[in-house]
C-alpha cells in the first residue's frame, strides 16, 4: 500500500522537476506554452508525439532543446522521399573475419538512440514511415531475423509539414495511432516574433541546463503508477472516446453526421497517462475531471476520421473534440461503466 505522505512528497518534487524544466524549455523556445506542456507530459507519459507546423516554428529546435535539458542520447533524421527503412534501422553488410572467412555484420541505424527526432516525417514514402512502427509501440527493432532492444527511455519525436504543402505523404492510420499526442504549433505573434529576433541575432546563444536524466525518468514513470485514478475518473475517459464513434450510444448529432470512425483503446489509454502527469504536475496525487479533459483535442484529433459529408464541410476536427468534451456528462446517466464501445467494434 503506498504511503500517502510519501506519496504526496513524491508529487511534489515531481511538480518541481515539470516546472524547473519548463523553465529551462522556456529560456530557448518562445512562447508556445501548450507544445511545451504537451511534450514534457507525453515525454514523461513514455508517448511518442508528433508536432505539425510549417517550416521556420522551432519544432526542431525545441527538440534539441528537450535532448540537452534531460540530458539524453539524440539522434536527428531528415525524412525525404529517397529515405529507405535500412537507413533508418540500419542493415547487414558482408565482412571478412580474422580467419578469412565471410559473415554478415548488423550495422545500426540512427534508430538506435533515446530521443529520436523524425523530422518532416511525411515527406518520406508509407514504407519508410512503417520502419517506425515497431519502436514506437514495442521498443524493439527487428533486422536480419533478430529483435534488438532499445535503451530506455526511449522516444519518437517526428514533425510533419501540413500536408496541404507539396511533396508530403499523409501517415497512415495505424501509425498516426502510435502517436500519443499531435501537438499543432501555431504561428507567433509580434511580441513573440520580436522575442525570437532579440534572442537569435541580438544575443549570445543561451546554454541549456541539464535538469534530469534517462534514470529519472524511468522513477517519475513509476510514480505515475500511484496516482489515484477513481473508477467515475477512468469511465468519464471511457466515454469521452466512445463519444467519437459515430455508431456508439455516447455520441452526438455531429459525430454521427461527419466522423468515419472515431479513436482506438490506445486514446483511454493516452488520456489516463496524461491525466496522471497533469495531476502531478499540479501537485496532486489523484486525477480530477479537468486532467482528463486537458489533453483530449490532442489525443482524439489525430485519431478521429472524417466522413465525406465532414471533408466536405471542411470540418474543424480539434472543434468537435472541444464540442465532445463540453458534452460528456462527468457521470453517467446509468451511473455504471458503459459498454458502448463493444457494441461500436461489433
Amino acid at each position: 500500500m503506498t504511503d500517502p505522505a510519501q506519496l504526496q512528497s513524491e508529487a511534489k518534487q515531481f511538480r518541481e522537476d515539470f516546472q524547473h524544466l519548463q523553465e529551462a524549455i522556456g529560456q530557448v523556445i518562445v512562447g508556445q506554452q501548450r507544445v511545451v506542456e504537451g511534450v514534457l507530459t507525453a515525454i514523461i507519459a513514455g508517448g511518442n508525439v508528433l508536432l505539425e507546423g510549417v517550416p521556420g516554428l522551432g519544432k526542431t529546435e525545441l527538440v534539441k532543446t528537450l535532448a540537452r535539458a534531460l540530458e539524453l542520447d539524440f539522434r536527428r533524421i531528415q525524412f525525404t522521399p529517397d529515405l529507405m527503412p535500412a537507413d533508418i534501422i540500419g542493415t547487414n553488410i558482408m565482412t571478412v573475419g580474422p580467419d578469412g572467412r565471410y559473415a554478415f555484420e548488423f550495422r545500426r541505424g540512427p534508430i538506435f538512440t533515446q530521443l529520436l527526432l523524425a523530422d518532416e516525417i511525411n515527406r518520406a514514402t508509407p514504407k519508410t514511415q512503417a520502419a517506425l512502427l515497431e519502436t514506437m509501440q514495442e521498443g524493439s527493432v527487428t533486422a536480419g531475423g533478430m529483435t534488438q532492444q532499445l535503451v530506455k527511455p526511449f522516444f519518437v519525436l517526428a514533425t510533419q509539414n501540413p500536408i496541404e504543402q507539396e511533396g508530403t505523404y499523409p501517415l497512415p492510420e495505424a501509425q498516426l495511432d502510435r502517436f500519443m499526442f499531435k501537438l499543432t504549433v501555431p504561428f507567433l505573434n509580434r511580441a513573440e516574433l520580436n522575442e525570437v529576433v532579440r534572442r537569435t541575432t541580438l544575443t549570445q546563444t543561451t546554454e541549456v541546463p541539464k535538469i534530469i536524466d534517462g534514470p529519472r525518468i524511468l522513477e517519475l514513470r513509476q510514480i505515475l503508477e500511484k496516482v489515484v485514478v477513481a473508477d467515475p475518473l477512468r469511465d468519464y475517459a471511457v466515454r469521452l472516446v466512445l463519444a467519437t464513434h459515430p455508431s456508439a450510444t455516447e455520441s452526438g448529432a455531429s459525430v454521427k453526421r461527419f466522423v468515419k470512425w472515431g479513436a482506438s483503446p490506445r486514446a483511454v489509454q493516452a488520456l489516463i497517462r496524461a491525466a496522471r502527469v497533469r495531476a502531478l504536475a499540479k501537485g496532486r496525487a489523484h486525477v480530477a475531471f479537468d486532467d482528463v479533459r486537458h489533453f483530449a483535442p490532442e489525443v482524439l484529433g489525430h485519431r478521429v476520421l472524417l466522413n465525406y459529408d465532414g471533408m466536405a464541410e471542411n470540418l474543424s476536427v480539434p472543434g468537435l473534440i472541444e464540442e465532445i468534451a463540453r458534452n460528456v456528462p462527468e457521470e453517467a446517466d446509468d451511473g455504471a461503466p458503459s459498454n458502448g464501445f463493444n457494441k461500436t467494434l461489433n
